[in-house]
C-alpha cells in the first residue's frame, strides 16, 4: 500500500473465520485412516495421545472401534492443500501457501529419503529397522509405558499376594493343622506318611518363593523402589534351589515305589443254582475308629449308610472290575489282587493290605463296587479283578448298578423292548460265552419269520412249476 492511500480494512469475522479449524482426516499422517491424527490437529494435541484413548476405549466393550469407524465415515479426507491449510487453522492467505508449501518440499525430502532408505541393501534396512524399534520402545517405555506397566505390576500384587495367601492356606491344611483328610484325597494319599511332613515343606518352598519374587518384583515396577536387598534376595535363591532339589528327590521316590508289579490270587466255588442275581452293594462299612469319629453308636445299628461311589477327580482309585466267563466244572469266583511296590515283596504286602469281600445269599451275588485298604496302607496302584465263571446253561440276571462294573459285555445294550422299566436285565451262559436273552429271542424270532418266508417261497415255486423265469427268480430270493 503506497503512502497516503488508504488501507483495506479486513472484515475481524473474516479474519476469525480464516484461521478456524476444521475436522479432517489427515491422510498424511494416518496410521489406518487419519482419523486419530485430524483429531488431535483440532485440539491441539499429540496424536499419539489420541490413539492411546481410542485403543483404551476398544477395551470398553469394543466402543472404541465404534467410534473410530463412525468417525471415519463422518469425517471427510483433507485431500487438498486448502482442506490441509484448514484443518491446521492456518490462514488461507498468501503466507500460510507459502508456509504449506515449505511444508509439502519437506515432506517431499522426508519421502524422497526414505526411498533411498529402502534402496540400501536388506541387511543395512534391517539393522535401521531394529535400531528404531528399540528406540521407539524406549520412548514408549519412557513415556506412556511407564504407565502401563505400572498398572499390570499393580495387577500382579493383588494376584500374587491372593496366591500367596491361598498356598499358605493350603499348606496348613495339608500340615493337618485344619483337616487332615485331606490326605485321603488322590493324588496326596500315594505319598508316604513318615515323609509327608518333608515333601510337604519343599514343595511349598518350591512353589512360595518364586510368587514372592514375582510380587517383589512388581512392587518395584509400581513404586519405583526396592523391596528387599541384594543379600536377601540371593538368600531366597539358595533356598529356592534346595526346595527344588529336595522336591525332585522325593518325587523321584515316590516314583520308584511303583517299579515292581505283584498279584494275589485266590479262588471260591459258588453254590449251584440254575440262574444266578448279581447286584452291587452300596452300603457303608466303618471301622471302630470311622464309628468313634461319626459318632455311631449302638442306637444307630439298624440304620444304614449309603455311599453313592460316584467318581470324582480327587477320590482315590479303588474301582472293582467283574469279568463274566464259560465254566468247563462248576461255578467259582477267581479275586485277583494287583498292586505295585518298590520290590516284589514289597508290591505283594501291598497286594495283601487290601480288603475285600463279596456275599453269595442263596441266588444273589451282591458285590462291593470299591476295595478297602488295610489302615496306613498307602495307594500303590491296588486293584481288584473279579472273574465269575458259570456252566453253560446257568442264567444272569444283571441289575443296572452292577453294569458299569462288568468288564467284557456291553450290559446297557441288553435291553427288553417289552419292559423297559425293569431295573435289570437278563442273560445266559452258552458255548459262545454270555449271551443277552432278549436278544437271544428277537434273533429267534427273526430267524422264524426267515424260515416262514422259506415256506412260501417254496410253496410259490411248486404252484408255478412251468413259469421258468418265476422260478428263477423265487430261487435267488431263496437263496
Amino acid at each position: 500500500v503506497e503512502e497516503g492511500e488508504e488501507q483495506p480494512v479486513i472484515n475481524a469475522s473474516f479474519q476469525q473465520q480464516a484461521t478456524d479449524k476444521k475436522l479432517y482426516r489427515d491422510m498424511d499422517e494416518r496410521v489406518i485412516a487419519g482419523v486419530c491424527a485430524g483429531i488431535a490437529h483440532y485440539l491441539n494435541f499429540d496424536a499419539k495421545w489420541i490413539r492411546l484413548a481410542m485403543i483404551l476405549l476398544a477395551f470398553v466393550g469394543g466402543s472404541g472401534i465404534l467410534v473410530y469407524v463412525i468417525l471415519w465415515i463422518i469425517m471427510p479426507k483433507a485431500t487438498s492443500r486448502i482442506e490441509k491449510m484448514e484443518m491446521r487453522g492456518e490462514p488461507a492467505n498468501l503466507q500460510g501457501f507459502q508456509r504449506n508449501l515449505d511444508e509439502e518440499l519437506q515432506s517431499v525430502k522426508e519421502r524422497l529419503a526414505e526411498a533411498n532408505k529402502h534402496a540400501q541393501p536388506i541387511f543395512t534396512r534391517f539393522g535401521m529397522f531394529i535400531g528404531e524399534f528399540f528406540e521407539w520402545l524406549g520412548r514408549f517405555i519412557s513415556g506412556s509405558g511407564k504407565l502401563i506397566f505400572k498398572i499390570i505390576a499393580g495387577c500382579i500384587i493383588v494376584f500374587g499376594a491372593g496366591l500367596l495367601l491361598a498356598l499358605i492356606v493350603c499348606t496348613a491344611a495339608f500340615m493337618g493343622f485344619l483337616d487332615s483328610s485331606v490326605y485321603d484325597l488322590f493324588p496326596f494319599s500315594i505319598v508316604s506318611e513318615s515323609y509327608r511332613g518333608v515333601i510337604l515343606f519343599w514343595a511349598f518352598i518350591t512353589l512360595f518363593i518364586p510368587l514372592l519374587a514375582l510380587v517383589l518384583f512388581s512392587i518395584r515396577v509400581a513404586f519405583n523402589r526396592q523391596a528387599i536387598n541384594k543379600t536377601l534376595s540371593f538368600a531366597l535363591l539358595i533356598i529356592w534351589l534346595a526346595g527344588v532339589a529336595g522336591t525332585g528327590y522325593y518325587v523321584a521316590k515316590i516314583s520308584s515305589e511303583f517299579k515292581e508289579h505283584a498279584e494275589l490270587t485266590q479262588s471260591t466255588d459258588l453254590k449251584s443254582f440254575a440262574t444266578y442275581t448279581i447286584d452291587i452293594d452300596k452300603s457303608k462299612y466303618f471301622s471302630k475308629e470311622d464309628s468313634a469319629a461319626y459318632r455311631i453308636d449302638d442306637s444307630n445299628k439298624n440304620q444304614i449308610v449309603v455311599d453313592d461311589y460316584g467318581d470324582h477327580p480327587f477320590r482315590m482309585p479303588s474301582s472293582v472290575r467283574i469279568s463274566i466267563e464259560k465254566s468247563e466244572g462248576p461255578a467259582s469266583i477267581t479275586q485277583t489282587y494287583e498292586s505295585q511296590g518298590k520290590t516284589f515283596q514289597v508290591a505283594l504286602q501291598n497286594a495283601r493290605s487290601i480288603n475285600y469281600n463279596f456275599t453269595q445269599r442263596d441266588d444273589k451275588l451282591i458285590f462291593n463296587p470299591r476295595f478297602q485298604l488295610v489302615k496306613g496302607t498307602t495307594w500303590r496302584n491296588q486293584e481288584v479283578w473279579i472273574k465269575l465263571k458259570i456252566p453253560v446253561g446257568t442264567k444272569l440276571i444283571l441289575k443296572h448298578d452292577s453294569y458299569r462294573y462288568i468288564n467284557n459285555y456291553g450290559a446297557w445294550d441288553c435291553e427288553d423292548k417289552e419292559n423297559d422299566n425293569d431295573d435289570f436285565s437278563t442273560w445266559v451262559m452258552t458255548e459262545d460265552g454270555l449271551r443277552c436273552i432278549a436278544q437271544l429271542k428277537e434273533e429267534a424270532l427273526n430267524k422264524k419269520k426267515l424260515n416262514n418266508e422259506l415256506l412260501d417261497l417254496e410253496q410259490l415255486r411248486k404252484d408255478r412249476n412251468t413259469d421258468t423265469v418265476y422260478q428263477d427268480s423265487i430261487t435267488n430270493r431263496i437263496r
